[in-house]
């Protein structure tokens, strides 16, 4: 997260209090104090989260509480990861934002995971038996953390009606293409008014003609040479669409490329600062994976995959607020203090 929390008691009060945000998605009493001892375990120093350590943590005499957290009790995690979701905005919002899409792999053994099977897997970096899930995060300058999730069911899964049942999905989720997730996401931002002032994924996802279409009608140092060339001019007056260049300077030989659509007056210096956040997802799957326990489930049903997920990322969201006060506080402590209304004029500066 960029360094560690000075006390330890933070956290533990922040999480409780986020906790609270989303305790009436619960009926009874016990997953409500399962969802924060979750919580709570996977934000511990722990070498191993799984369900035996997790209960060990939160004082269980075994793993059955957590397991019917997430396999048995009914709750909805997309109604918590709406709670979240508000959460994250309230503490980070910014007009600025960016949302970035990106997909990330679950190593697995076995063919009983939901989504599971021989896929590519960007973690490893190779086609392994894993699990993918596609992510969108929300990067501010104060912070960035996860903010929607959804397991990839390739079609050999949903061809399989009888399969999916026995992994816990439902007839009525059908096979979807990981851009078609990442639109479905980006929409439900739009329709909660979350603020926002960019969208960025990697090739994978900006090769998708059709999204594209569909975000142009929505609103450190580099050491690479950049240009820009404009394409279709005549569009809209007030907008502008850029092929962007990027090449490196160590190996100029070596040139990427990207794809932006943008108001008119937009520069290239900050369309180079949107280009350079993508990267910020892989930071948010790092950290919540080192610090979260994001990758540490048993979970095989697919409604055991989300639930786990969002209370990781909440585990995240919550040290990802947790950061950005202490950065605040830090910048009012160095920054020198407001001159006297008296000695100076108003202004806006």
């Amino acid at each position: 997260m960029g360094g560690e929390l000075s006390d330890a008691r933070s956290w533990v009060g922040e999480l409780k209090a986020l906790h609270e945000r989303f305790v009436h998605r619960f009926a009874r009493s016990e997953p409500r104090e399962s969802a924060l001892a979750y919580m709570r375990g996977l934000l511990a120093p722990l070498e191993r989260k799984n369900g035996w350590t997790l209960a060990e943590e939160a004082g269980h005499a075994g793993p059955d509480r957590i397991h019917r957290l997430l396999n048995r009790i009914d709750w909805d995690s997309d109604e918590v990861l709406d709670d979240v979701r508000e959460y994250v905005v309230e503490h980070l919002g910014d007009p600025n934002a960016v949302l970035i899409v990106d997909d990330t792999g679950f190593l697995k053994k076995g063919d009983r995971s939901a989504g599971v099977q021989r896929q590519y897997s960007g973690t490893a970096g190779r086609t392994e038996n894993c699990q993918v899930g596609v992510f969108l995060a929300y990067a501010t300058g104060r912070g960035r953390t996860l903010i929607d999730r959804r397991l990839y069911l390739p079609a050999s899964w949903t061809d399989d009606r009888q399969r999916c049942r026995r992994a816990g999905i439902d007839d009525t989720v059908v096979f979807e293409t990981k851009v078609a997730m990442a639109r479905a996401m980006v929409r439900r931002v739009i329709e909660e008014k979350i603020p926002f002032g960019w969208v960025t994924a990697d090739a994978g996802y900006g090769y998708s003609k059709s999204w594209r279409t569909e975000l142009d009608g929505s609103h450190g140092p580099r050491v690479f040479d950049w240009a820009r060339v404009e394409v279709r001019p005549w569009h809209r007056e007030d907008r502008r669409h850029w092929v962007i260049a990027r090449r490196s300077v160590s190996r100029p030989e070596e040139i990427s490329y990207y794809i932006a659509y943008c108001p008119a007056d937009t520069t290239l210096d900050q369309l180079i600062q949107v280009a350079g956040s993508r990267w910020a997802v892989e930071e948010c799957f790092q950290s919540a994976k080192q610090e979260c326990g994001l990758d540490d489930y048993q979970v095989r049903r697919y409604p055991g995959w989300h639930r786990h997920m969002t209370l990781a990322m909440a585990a995240h969201a919550c040290l990802t607020v947790l950061r950005a006060r202490e950065l605040d506080a830090q910048k009012a402590e160095t920054d020198p203090p407001a001159s006297s209304p008296s000695a100076f004029p108003n202004s806006d500066a």
